[in-house]
């Protein structure tokens, strides 16, 4: 049972892995021995997001310091020729930088992403006592200002789970196709909307996962580890509703343990649920950028409003900090503390 359920994370850390190999071959020959440094304590994804990033700072260091080598032909003692300053024009060149035929920017946060890899990097060989000066780390993070945190409202819920049943709004392509799915995309909204579960968890989910005897399934965190989650009766239904209709349809293979199908009857991707969010949610709230991840900050908003426990709410939603969780709901604090505003009251009525 244990690997069937595992089966969707280890094939895609054995593609995050094929990849890693595949792009290690166009960057400077330390860069294994930095990845297998860093092999223990990060994911495959985390490590994949480094390959990416370390190749658009070589490809930087080899157009604007390093012009007559390719990324390939750099080397250790390159790395001490590195200033701090060269790493500031780094940051500037990536808002708005050719990497091969594309032309692309970053914001903030792409950048300080950029700048914590090119650091760990750094940071690495430097304690190895492979390089004796590390620049990089006099470079301060960029100041990241506050996203506002889109939510759906409560009657934009209600309304979201209609539109996905009823296909209300639908253009005439897609209303071929509800009939067809609007059991399982009702169940696959309400499952975001009633646990605050991330797609790459959703999409990983197997038939064996859930737990309709004590309403509850297990899942896979960020970084491996399992996690039981519990669900309520409205979501109970919608998931019970959706594994009856799949009972019933001989087309599925017996081998697939795939929760959430697709059309073709292979587990549903991240790309299509991205989609089918997309897809609902423009019709109900048109003004709003609805993600999956949006419709998890409209769980966690409405299990903060009802419990005020903002620990409660990390632990559910699987933040390792809860400074995370706060800084989220922060605003949501912030209506908590102007609706206690009046309720202390200086003088008594009856002394008025």
């Amino acid at each position: 049972m244990k690997s069937k359920s595992t089966n969707y994370y280890q094939e895609r850390n054995l593609k995050n892995l094929d990849k890693i190999d595949e792009l290690l071959d166009g960057l400077p020959f330390f860069c294994e021995d930095f990845f297998r440094g860093v092999e223990t304590r990060t994911s495959t994804l985390t490590r994949l997001n480094y390959v990416y990033d370390l190749r658009i700072f070589f490809d930087f260091l080899v157009k604007k310091k390093f012009r007559n080598k390719s990324i390939q032909d750099l080397t250790l003692e390159d790395l001490e020729q590195v200033t701090d300053t060269d790493v500031e024009i780094f940051l500037s060149y990536l808002s708005h930088y050719r990497f091969g035929e594309k032309r692309l920017s970053c914001d903030e946060r792409a950048k300080a992403r950029k700048l914590s890899t090119v650091r760990s990097l750094f940071k690495y060989f430097f304690n190895k006592g492979l390089i004796s000066v590390n620049n990089v780390a006099k470079v301060p993070t960029p100041k990241l200002h506050d996203k506002e945190i889109i939510r759906l409202e409560s009657n934009e819920v209600s309304s979201l789970l209609d539109t996905a049943e009823m296909g209300n709004g639908l253009s005439r392509h897609a209303e071929g196709y509800h009939e067809k799915t609007k059991i399982r995309d009702t169940a696959i909204l309400t499952l975001f909307l009633g646990t605050g579960i991330r797609i790459s968890e959703l999409v990983g989910l197997n038939d064996e996962s859930i737990d309709f005897s004590n309403n509850s399934f297990i899942v896979t965190r960020k970084g491996g580890n399992q996690a039981i989650l519990y669900f309520s009766e409205e979501v109970g239904d919608a998931l019970g509703a959706y594994m009856a209709q799949k009972e019933e349809d001989p087309r599925i293979p017996q081998a697939e343990h795939a929760l959430f199908l697709s059309l073709q009857y292979k587990r549903i991707t991240v790309r299509a649920v991205e989609n089918l969010v997309k897809k609902y949610a423009k019709i109900v709230s048109p003004l709003k950028k609805i993600t999956p991840h949006k419709l998890r900050s409209t769980y966690g908003t409405a299990l903060y409003r009802e419990t005020g426990d903002i620990y409660i709410v990390a632990d559910v939603l699987g933040h390792k900090d809860v400074n995370t969780t706060r800084k989220h709901y922060a605003a949501i604090t912030e209506e908590r503390r102007k609706s206690v505003a009046s309720k202390v009251k200086l003088h008594r009525d009856d002394d008025i």
